[in-house]
C-alpha cells in the first residue's frame, strides 16, 4: 500500500525544465529574505515561486510514431487555421500553405516539441515587435524564431515560435543540421506566446479552431491521408 501511495505521488510530480532553475533559485532566495523581514509578504513570494515551477513544468509526452503524422508543436488553444503564403525567411516558396496557430497562455506548458521527425534544414531568427500573440498580425510583426524541418521523404514543414506581449525570450535547443525525432523538445518561450505550424501545400488540418492541443501528442494533420479537413462544433 505504501509503495502504491508513493508511486501515485511521484507520478503526479511534473519535472521542471532546467531553464527554470535560476528563476526558482531567485524566488526561493527572496522568500527566505522576506521570512526574516516580513513573513506575510513571504507567503506571497512562496505562491509566486510555486507558479514559476508550474510555468516551467516539462511533463513527459507519448508521441505516436506512424509515418505521415504531424503532431502539435506546442500546448495551447488553436486560435487560427488559414491558408497563407509563408514568410519569406522560411524559404518555402510562394505557394500557399495551411498555417495552424496555437496560442499559449501563461498557464500552458511552454516547451515546444518537434511535429515530425527529420533534419533541421533552416533555423532563422527574425527581430520584431511584441504585440498580443493572439492577434493575426503577430505572425508577421512579432519577434520570432523559425525552424524548417525536412522529413526523410523530402517534405518540408515549418514551425515558428512567436514572442507575445509578455514573452520577451525565445529559446531554441537545436541547430541547423541536427536530426530530430518526433516529439523531441526543440525550444521554449517565456511567458505566454504563439506557435505557428506550416503544413506542406495541399494538406489539410485534422483539428479545429478552439480545440486544445497537447504538444508532442495531438495529431494536427496526416500527410498520408486523403481525409478532408474536419468540421467541428463547440458544446
Amino acid at each position: 500500500m505504501s509503495d502504491s501511495l508513493i508511486d501515485t505521488i511521484t507520478d503526479t510530480i511534473v519535472p521542471v525544465h532546467a531553464d527554470g532553475y535560476k528563476f526558482l533559485a531567485i524566488g526561493a532566495a527572496v522568500c527566505l529574505i522576506f521570512f526574516f523581514i516580513y513573513p506575510p509578504l513571504a507567503w506571497v513570494c512562496v505562491l509566486i515561486t510555486a507558479w514559476i515551477a508550474y510555468f516551467f513544468r516539462d511533463p513527459p509526452r507519448v508521441s505516436p510514431l506512424r509515418e505521415g503524422l504531424v503532431l502539435a508543436p506546442a500546448d495551447g488553444r488553436i486560435s487560427a487555421i488559414e491558408r497563407v503564403k509563408p514568410p519569406m525567411e522560411l524559404g518555402l516558396g510562394e505557394a500557399e500553405r495551411l498555417r495552424i496557430s496555437i496560442f499559449l497562455s501563461v498557464f500552458d506548458v511552454h516547451i515546444q516539441r518537434t511535429p515530425v521527425p527529420g533534419r533541421v534544414l533552416r533555423r532563422v531568427y527574425t527581430p520584431g515587435a511584441f504585440v498580443n500573440a493572439a492577434l493575426d498580425k503577430a505572425s508577421e510583426d512579432n519577434e520570432r524564431s523559425s525552424l524548417v524541418i525536412q522529413t526523410a521523404a523530402g517534405v518540408e514543414i515549418a514551425v515558428v515560435q512567436i514572442a507575445g506581449l509578455i514573452a520577451r525570450r525565445i529559446l531554441s535547443f537545436v541547430r541547423e543540421g541536427d536530426t530530430l525525432g518526433v516529439g523531441d523538445r526543440f525550444g521554449l518561450i517565456r511567458f505566454g506566446s504563439r506557435v505557428d505550424l506550416y503544413l506542406p501545400p495541399g494538406h489539410g488540418a485534422l483539428v479545429a479552431i478552439g480545440q486544445r492541443a497537447i504538444g508532442g501528442e495531438t495529431v494536427m494533420a496526416d500527410l498520408k491521408s486523403t481525409e478532408p479537413e474536419r468540421e467541428a462544433r463547440q458544446q
